[in-house]
């Protein structure tokens, strides 16, 4: 029984994982990159429309800190509401993009109206789990 449970919640979890992915190319991938590298992006940089998603959650989960977050998830909770906030309600003061990519992209324009709540959610999370470990 115990087995049954655990597969369950292990294709719970991947089912999440991909529909957070489809809706990453679906809604974000027209302008931010999935996956590339700091020297690719380098040679790149003058056809791209907005950071590269690594760079983006690298850069939240770098900026954004909890004390003694013994688990991650309160970490995680806070980049993802970040992530869901920014995402409707852009603005220079909430920016945690470095000055070079602000000067070169600008502000991102808002989402809202053309992203559901749960699909902006289940981006969020996978935006935050999928580059867990990945270097850019």
């Amino acid at each position: 029984m115990k087995q049954l449970i655990i597969l369950a919640l292990l294709g719970s979890l991947e089912a999440n994982t991909l529909n957070g992915e489809k809706i990453f190319d679906v809604q974000c991938a027209s302008c931010h990159v999935k996956l590339i590298s700091k020297e690719e992006t380098l040679k790149r940089i003058k056809q791209m429309k907005a950071p590269p998603m690594i760079e983006v959650s690298h850069q939240l989960k770098s900026n954004i800190k909890i004390v003694e977050d013994i688990d991650n998830e309160i970490h995680r909770a806070v980049v993802v509401a970040f992530i869901k906030d920014y995402v409707i309600n852009p603005h220079l003061d909430k920016s945690m993009c470095n000055g070079g990519a602000l000067d070169r992209f600008g502000l991102m324009p808002s989402q809202k109206g053309k992203i559901s709540d749960e699909e902006l959610d289940t981006v969020a999370q996978w935006v935050y789990d999928y580059y867990e470990g990945k270097r850019f």
